[in-house]
């Protein structure tokens, strides 16, 4: 991934999404050929000129400072996730980060927490969205993550090439989006990173989804939601969603999901858990029947 590039479609990107009257200014005269602000409107809004913020969003800007960063990021009106990944792309110097090729593991006493978690599906993801660690809830919830290759225990792609995996999210659109998102993240902080590039490369060939949502350039930094399943077992399931970064282990985040207490969602999960011990009760409730 070029970071060139990639600097000069997210910033195209952003001035896309604001009209004139969205900012305060008067819109110049003339057809306008293309939606969104213009490069001298931008340069106006930032205080900068308009040669000097063409170079940077053709990718030519060179030591751009951290003030005209942040007037920049201000005029397109970027919220935190996206103010860090217009750093990562446009301050090289100090994001020279190549994501360590061994593969992450799970610490033992954190794989000992989510095992302890009876009735909570937990699981930890690492760089490139990957599952690395799970317990026997999140396999009852969300599959059997023992039971795919390495390759594919990985958010993004069970979201977009597991047909399992997008009937269990009501709102896949929106978890699509979110997941792309987060994805984006990553490659703005490892660009460098083959494992990642051979991910966006091998969800780029095998769906147009994921080509269409990679385009739009967004990115977000997602810690919590309410996430709204339909369970091949127990039905519909409304849970809460959280993110939780762990600081001594680089890149990682425990995910859990919840129910409210006494909810029919948290019925279903505890329904769901009771299967999981015993596997033989499984084939005697409807697989939809939500209770």
């Amino acid at each position: 991934m070029d970071q060139r590039t990639e600097l000069s479609e997210f910033l195209r990107s952003r001035r896309a999404r604001l009209s004139p009257e969205d900012v305060g200014l008067t819109p110049h005269g003339g057809r306008r050929r293309v939606p969104g602000l213009r490069r001298e409107e931008l340069a106006q809004l930032a205080g900068v000129s308009v040669t000097y913020y063409t170079r940077l969003e053709q990718g030519r800007g060179q030591n751009v400072s951290a003030g005209v960063l942040d007037a920049i990021a201000g005029a397109l009106r970027l919220d935190r996730a996206e103010r860090d990944h217009l750093t990562h792309l446009a301050r090289p110097v100090t994001r020279t980060r190549r994501a360590p090729s061994r593969p992450q593991r799970v610490r033992p006493a954190v794989q000992h927490l989510i095992d302890a978690m009876e009735g909570v599906p937990a699981y930890v993801m690492g760089r490139r969205l990957d599952i690395i660690g799970w317990n026997r809830m999140a396999c009852a919830l969300l599959g059997d993550f023992s039971a795919v290759p390495a390759a594919q225990r990985n958010m993004a792609w069970q979201l977009f090439l597991d047909p399992g995996t997008r009937d269990l999210y009501v709102e896949w659109e929106r978890k699509a989006a979110d997941i792309v998102a987060l994805l984006r993240l990553e490659a703005g902080c490892y660009p460098d990173d083959p494992g990642l590039c051979a991910l966006v490369g091998e969800l780029s060939v095998k769906s147009e989804e994921f080509r269409s949502l990679w385009a739009a350039h967004d990115v977000r930094d997602k810690c919590f939601g309410v996430k709204r399943l339909h369970h091949p077992l127990v039905g519909p399931l409304t849970l809460s969603c959280e993110s939780l970064v762990l600081p001594a282990d680089s890149g990682q985040q425990l995910i859990t999901y919840h129910a409210e207490p006494g909810s029919p969602s948290a019925e279903s999960l505890r329904l769901l858990a009771s299967w999981t011990l015993d596997p033989a009760a499984r084939t005697e409730p409807s697989p939809h029947s939500g209770t």
